[in-house]
């Protein structure tokens, strides 16, 4: 942990403990601080070159939102991506994505259309960098031209709005051993559906789509179920 690289926020408008909790509710969502890892409050606090106050501060809103579990005796760790938490966000993303596709399918125009090819062109080149945070980010570049393309002001917010939670399980997506191009041929077959205005097709590949991810990601999940706090077991 002592070797960790964390990058503050430049953001001189915000208080010192809202600086720090931004960056390491960033890094966890990013996976730079990966499900299960300790975190110990010295070593986070020489990271960023803190006192230990804010950062103890900021372990406390983490702790709210779920992103860190605080354990008597044990310390701190981030949170691991539960099944229920996994099944709870995959439920919520599967009725905005939905929604967007079925929208779109009557709303988007060719211009829109040949932003999604440009996209999956560009997603498919991204495979080879192994750099899940880009992929990611290019990822969120294709569903975005749908959500646009809907003209819905209100669902587009929605998206926004519940995007940080969305990205720590596509971040986890990204790093899993799910065959990626298949990921480009899933965008294909949604562009598709789109140009042909079929609203049945292109909301039961976006339900497949996003029904691949979450079983990705729940194998992923099943591998590192075993607390590494567990303790041994006594001797004799």
């Amino acid at each position: 942990m002592s070797d960790i690289k964390l990058e503050p926020m430049d953001d001189s408008s915000l208080p010192l403990r809202d600086v720090v909790f931004k960056t390491l509710r960033k890094a966890i969502l990013k996976g730079q601080l990966q499900p299960g890892q300790r975190l110990m409050e010295l070593h986070l606090a020489e990271a960023l070159g803190v006192s230990r106050t804010p950062v103890r501060e900021a372990m406390r809103k983490l702790e709210l939102e779920g992103l860190v579990i605080m354990t008597p005796r044990k310390g701190a760790q981030v949170a691991r991506i539960s099944r229920k938490h996994l099944e709870d966000i995959v439920e919520v993303r599967r009725a905005l994505e939905v929604l967007a596709v079925e929208l779109a399918c009557d709303r988007i125009d060719e211009a829109s259309l040949k932003e999604l090819e440009k996209i999956n062109h560009a997603f498919m080149n991204s495979l080879d960098s192994s750099d899940p945070e880009q992929m990611a980010q290019v990822n969120d570049n294709f569903h975005d031209i749908i959500f646009q393309a809907t003209g819905n002001e209100w669902l587009m917010q929605l998206m926004m709005k519940n995007r940080d939670q969305f990205y720590r399980y596509k971040i986890e997506h990204l790093k899993s051993r799910y065959n990626k191009k298949l990921m480009v041929d899933e965008h294909q077959k949604i562009i598709d559906a789109l140009r042909r205005h079929d609203t049945e097709l292109a909301c039961e590949t976006m339900k497949e789509h996003i029904k691949k991810h979450r079983d990705a990601v729940l194998l992923e999940i099943t591998a590192m179920e075993k607390d590494p706090w567990e303790e041994e077991p006594r001797k004799g």
